[in-house]
Formats: C-alpha cells, sequence, structure tokens
C-alpha cells in the first residue's frame, strides 16, 4: 500500500467522522450555548441545568439524523471493502 494511499484513506475517514457526527456535535453545541445564556442571563448556576437539555439534544439528533448516519458508514464501509482488493497490491 502505498502512502499516497493511506493518505486518501485517512483523509476518507477524517471526512467521514465530520459528516457523522458534525450534525449531533454542532446541535449540541447550539443547546449548549443557548442553555449557557439562559444561566447568565437569570444567574442560575445549576449544572444540571446544562447537562440534562444537552443529552436530550443529542438524544434527539441521533434519532433524527441516525438513518443518514448509518446510510454514510454503511456507504463508506461498502466502497472501502469494495475496494479492498486494490489497496493490497
Amino acid at each position: 500500500m502505498s502512502q499516497d494511499t493511506v493518505i486518501s484513506l485517512a483523509n476518507s475517514g477524517l471526512f467521514m467522522v465530520l459528516v457523522v457526527g458534525g450534525p449531533v456535535l454542532a446541535l449540541s453545541l447550539l443547546v449548549g450555548l443557548a442553555v449557557s445564556i439562559f444561566q447568565a442571563t437569570t444567574q442560575i448556576n445549576e449544572q444540571t441545568l446544562a447537562f440534562v437539555p444537552k443529552l436530550l439534544a443529542i438524544l434527539a439528533a441521533i434519532l433524527f439524523f441516525g438513518p443518514f448516519m448509518l446510510r454514510e458508514m454503511v456507504d463508506f464501509t461498502t466502497g472501502l471493502l469494495g475496494n479492498l482488493s486494490g489497496y493490497l497490491h
């Protein structure tokens, strides 16, 4: 396996991590920011107030984006395993 092939596979893998994890992380970031602004304006310093909404948002995002994430991972894995013989020369 050449160095260019390894770099290309690593690049594709990192991009897949961003595509699959991006929506969930972005939603978690937005919910965390909204909760932080709410806590700053009301001066409530309760730790569970920051944790529970983010947890619920992540669960909702996984339910909503789950089929998309699974489809992307299956397509990536199918392409990777389909080209396996080309990587082993």
